[in-house]
């Protein structure tokens, strides 16, 4: 086995080694279950090459009710692979897999009083019918504590090429076993129509597809970024792509180099959860509440991607390996996408006395994967620019996540987007995580925002303003919330590096896109995921501690674990490894027009240099060759 850097992703290879050694534990008994395996980040930072990697890997046991994380070791150059130890775990808290999802919609299609159900609303063939086994969390029935549950909700089709998230199956609910596969108990709140109407999204399925003009992006001497195995340059910036199971794509020592000085900036980052929680009583949709990432998992739920669809130009793809339910690996083809975008205008003046015009245009490196969650697919994006700025762009598409609705009724809490279909309220948190590193590992986090001069002896004229800047000091502080009205950002400060005005260097973290949770204080929903009543934590660095909702957020008590609780510990910030936790969030209220098929909404954060660079880092690029286009006089470089 070849010695690979520790934030590289696991290979095939690695994960099919650790894989055949645990499977050889009798412990494991006849149906073992997984839910994924990663690098144990903690460890292996602080190791040689050649010594393998240690990895975490999380087996259940179903038939004993039983599950472990299985501390291991990969194979090195000094190193064979090996099984170091054996930690049990709550048997309901692992996330569920995609294959344990599978055998228990199938246990579910099975079920002779499911089947009735299914009959009684006129479905006859229960192969056309599709179940999501989804997250119990807080509603686990008390009769039933202590047992790994999910509840269905259940979709028909028409046929095998249907849009089966078209046509909700109202009022029946499966409660499920998901170690037995027992289907306990069904719900059923009374049948409401099928959708009379199709969902079908594909090409001529509305009509003849419109024309549109070729557009052509092309790269004559190749693209500008370099890969070597996972590392990537590309102008001043260099950066390790990894890939794990919970989080999929992940960055690492993010550097900016400045002439033959490198310059760290950030040495993780990563979207570490996503919770989605729906926000209607209606008796099919009111438990729907996930974290999709600490429930399901982003790495095996990644799309391959596919060159002229998801990215354009010149692209350089890297694969992913990713563990299955069933303890096979499995690698996803083209799941990272790396290619250069151009993005418009970066800098420009025009000198009205000379006529002389200066541009430049702004070239960015976009490193993306996809993940589709069911009926959502959501796109990340990270981008980095020639100005020393970082921006995380999150893409929300796919199929609205709908119920059925009877006739004539209007929906309280959603929008009718299809006859009998309605799309309830509902919204999207992805905490990312960001552990900091600005010109060296120690940094202070300070608050900055607007305010008045309240003195009027030095504010005669009524329109001084001051930026205030509040360092916010230990772990207690650092539950923060932006505020536009304010101006509210904050600034990561470098504790050893002083730029040329004598203050500390320092990178910027905007959040523009945020929400609050529209569920009264002490729901499941609130209590659920308190982190999203808050837009920024912070914590110092602990390698325990890698997850904003908890380790195990599946059927986990409610609120007792993750940042919020970490926070407890007051640690000092004031020069720490600092790790943010920026909370991104939209509340989607759907549109009519996100039927049947929802164009892209875009959210994100932004991190900017503050005081990093004695001046604006894009002097340097050279001028755009003006030109002109096909068929037209003149020129044009906007």
């Amino acid at each position: 086995m070849s010695d690979k850097h520790w934030t590289d992703p696991l290979t095939h290879a690695e994960i099919a080694e650790v894989v055949a050694l645990v499977r050889a534990d009798p412990r494991l008994g006849e149906r073992p279950r997984f839910w994924g395996i990663a690098v144990e980040e903690g460890l292996a930072r602080a190791l040689a090459p050649g010594q393998g990697r240690p990895v975490r890997l999380v087996v259940m046991n179903p038939d004993a009710h039983a599950a472990w994380e299985v501390g291991a070791w990969t194979s090195g150059s000094d190193r064979t692979a090996s099984v170091a130890s054996w930690q049990p775990v709550d048997s309901k808290r692992p996330g569920v897999s995609s294959e344990e999802a599978r055998i228990a919609a199938a246990a579910c299609r099975a079920d002779p009083a499911f089947r009735r159900a299914l009959a009684e609303r006129g479905i006859g063939d229960p192969s056309l019918v599709w179940v999501d086994p989804e997250s119990i969390t807080g509603f686990e029935p008390a009769d039933l504590a202590g047992r790994r549950l999910s509840w269905g909700t259940v979709w028909h089709r028409e046929s095998e090429d249907d849009n089966g998230y078209a046509r909700p199956v109202a009022g029946l609910v499966p409660i499920i076993d998901l170690e037995t596969l027992q289907v306990l108990r069904i719900e059923d709140h009374g049948a409401v129509p099928l959708a009379t109407e199709g969902g079908n999204y594909r090409s001529g399925t509305w009509g003849p597809d419109r024309r549109v003009a070729p557009l052509e992006i092309s790269q004559p001497e190749g693209p500008g970024f370099a890969v070597d195995g996972q590392l990537v340059t590309w102008q001043n910036w260099s950066f390790r792509v990894g890939f794990t199971h919970r989080e999929g794509l992940v960055l690492h020592d993010v550097v900016y180099h400045e002439g033959d000085e490198a310059r760290p900036v950030l040495k993780r980052a990563a979207v570490n959860e996503m919770y989605v929680p729906y926000l209607d009583s209606d008796p099919t949709a009111y438990r729907k509440n996930f974290f999709d990432w600490g429930e399901y998992g982003a790495g095996p739920l990644t799309a391959s991607l596919e060159l002229g669809c998801d990215c354009l130009g010149e692209i350089r793809y890297l694969d992913a390996a990713v563990l299955s339910g069933l303890g096979e690996p499995r690698t996803i083809a083209n799941a990272v996408c790396l290619h250069e975008e151009d993005f418009s205008v970066l800098w420009k003046h025009v000198n009205t006395r000379t006529g002389e015009a200066d541009v430049r245009r702004s070239r960015r490196l976009v490193v993306s994967f996809f993940a589709t969650v069911a009926n959502y697919d959501y796109g990340f994006y990270w981008s980095f620019y020639q100005d020393g700025m970082i921006d995380l762009e999150v893409k929300l598409t796919g199929i609205l996540s709908v119920s059925g609705i009877a006739d004539g009724r209007t929906p309280a809490y959603g929008r009718l987007v299809s006859p009998n279909v309605q799309a309830p309220n509902h919204q999207h948190y992805f905490g990312v995580r960001l552990d900091m590193g600005v010109d060296g590992p120690r940094n202070r986090l300070y608050e900055v925002h607007a305010e008045i001069e309240p003195d009027e002896e030095l504010n005669p004229y009524g329109n001084a303003c001051r930026m205030v800047k509040t360092l916010i000091p230990s772990e207690a502080a650092a539950a923060r919330s932006t505020d536009p009205a304010r101006a509210v950002h904050w600034l990561v400060e470098s504790t050893t590096r002083i730029n040329r005005y004598g203050d500390h260097t320092g990178y910027r973290l905007t959040l523009p896109s945020t929400t609050r949770l529209f569920a009264r204080p002490g729901s499941i929903a609130a209590r659920k995921a308190p982190f999203v009543a808050r837009h920024l934590w912070a914590t110092a660095y602990d390698p325990a501690e890698r997850f904003i909702a908890g380790e195990y957020p599946n059927q986990a008590p409610l609120g007792e674990e993750g940042v919020q609780a970490w926070q407890r510990a007051d640690r000092s910030l004031d020069g720490a490894e600092l790790v943010l936790w920026p909370v991104v969030g939209v509340h989607h209220d759907p549109r009519p027009e996100e039927w049947p098929v929802m164009p892209v909404h875009r959210i994100g954060l932004r991190l900017e240099p503050d005081g990093f660079f004695a001046r604006n880092p894009a002097l340097n690029l050279p001028a755009p060759k003006p030109h002109a286009p096909a068929g037209q006089d003149g020129a044009c470089c906007h």
